[in-house]
């Protein structure tokens, strides 16, 4: 019989991405716009949904201060700053304890969907997690949807077929894949009232502070 799977999103579950991901939206607006936006703003829009790819909601912030700017153009700089050796992606702190996710991987299967391409997601998987830990791993190029279309979760779970699945995210895209691949969803809200409280709304069957907590949330 196929082991049930804890699915993880990596950005803001696995990993504290506010100095990688939400710098470089931060970096990249102020760049096109000559504005520095709060990281308040990021969170609000997340928090609507449908801005789970951040290249394009910096275009989108761009396009907010009066900046119409071509997608492509956005995404080359926001990875020129993002990516590589000494990009910001180095700045990211993996958060998971490996002592909890070994514990899970004893009695769970371990998979991750995720909005970042394969390079970024196997760049940070390479540096703080153990080898075939996580499998399968979908990525923004496995699916022609990204979220809140549960493609991913569906490509995850005919890998294992008769198995259940928990989705553990951080945002309403997270919780509304889940939502629509009719899998059970565990938020990350850190110290978020506004996120917690909206995360319920969507569906949560639990909300976490911190993914280290996760053990006591799944049955």
């Amino acid at each position: 019989m196929a082991r049930d799977l804890v699915v993880f999103d990596m950005d803001g579950v696995l990993v504290d991405v506010r100095e990688s991901y939400r710098e470089a939206i931060t970096r990249t607006v102020e760049y096109f716009t000559g504005t520095r936006i709060t990281r308040q703003r990021i969170q609000e829009l997340k928090n609507e949904g449908g801005w789970n790819n951040d290249w394009a909601l910096s275009q989108k912030l761009c396009r907010d201060l009066g900046f119409d700017l071509d997608y492509e153009t956005v995404v080359a700089y926001f990875q020129s700053i993002f990516f590589g050796e000494d990009g910001l992606v180095t700045r990211e702190r993996w958060v998971a304890e490996p002592d909890v996710l070994e514990r899970l991987g004893a009695r769970y299967r371990l998979a991750i969907f995720t909005g970042r391409t394969r390079e970024e997601a196997g760049f940070t998987l390479s540096r703080n997690a153990m080898p075939g830990m996580f499998d399968p791993i979908v990525t923004a190029d496995d699916v022609a949807q990204g979220k809140p279309d549960p493609e991913g979760l569906h490509l995850i779970a005919k890998q294992a077929p008769g198995a259940k699945l928990w989705y553990i995210g951080d945002t309403v895209d997270d919780a509304r894949a889940a939502r629509a691949a009719g899998v059970p969803f565990i938020g990350i809200a850190a110290d978020s009232a506004d996120l917690t409280a909206l995360l319920k709304q969507e569906g949560a069957i639990a909300v976490l502070e911190d993914v280290n907590q996760l053990e006591r949330a799944i049955p």
